[in-house]
């Protein structure tokens, strides 16, 4: 559980150090795996009569690239910020447990590339693209129209 003290201060810094498997467990296996430690680092301010907290969560990511099927890591920074309910709070402290899992889950990325420009693996041979070009024939006739190759016009 990640609790962050609050005071009668203006503006609280927090930071946090947990282990990505013990934080995360196996929620993160479809989309790649948080390792390592997961660092937060944040501060809970007061304007008015709202209390928000803002931080930044840093960890490092691996998974399996879409294209091309390499193992990968990837370094992730993702910011957050929240405004708090006062009903939230207990005895001065607030639990930003679920503000961080769920940050971490929605900025996960939809499709995992090891690079922006991953060339991917060839489609008749298989090679892996980025390691160079091969001379496979590009063009795949569609099977369904096979039958359209021995067409011969009158």
């Amino acid at each position: 559980m990640l609790k962050v003290q609050i005071g009668g201060v203006l503006c609280v810094p927090f930071e946090f150090e947990v282990s990505a498997a013990d934080f995360c467990g196996d929620d993160f296996l479809e989309n790649g795996k948080l390792v390592g430690e997961i660092k937060i680092v944040g501060e809970v301010a007061k304007d008015d009569e709202n209390l928000k907290i803002r931080g930044k969560i840093f960890c490092q990511r691996k998974f399996i690239c879409d294209r091309c099927l390499n193992a990968a890591e990837e370094d992730q920074i993702h910011d957050f910020e929240e405004e708090l309910d006062s009903g939230e709070i207990v005895d001065n402290f607030f639990d930003i447990t679920d503000i961080v899992h769920d940050t971490l889950m929605i900025s996960q990325p939809i499709k995992n590339l090891c690079k922006t420009d991953c060339r991917g693996l060839c489609p008749v041979c298989g090679k892996n693209l980025n390691e160079g070009s091969c001379e496979c024939e590009k063009f795949i006739p569609d099977p369904r129209l096979a039958d359209l190759q021995n067409f011969k016009p009158n």
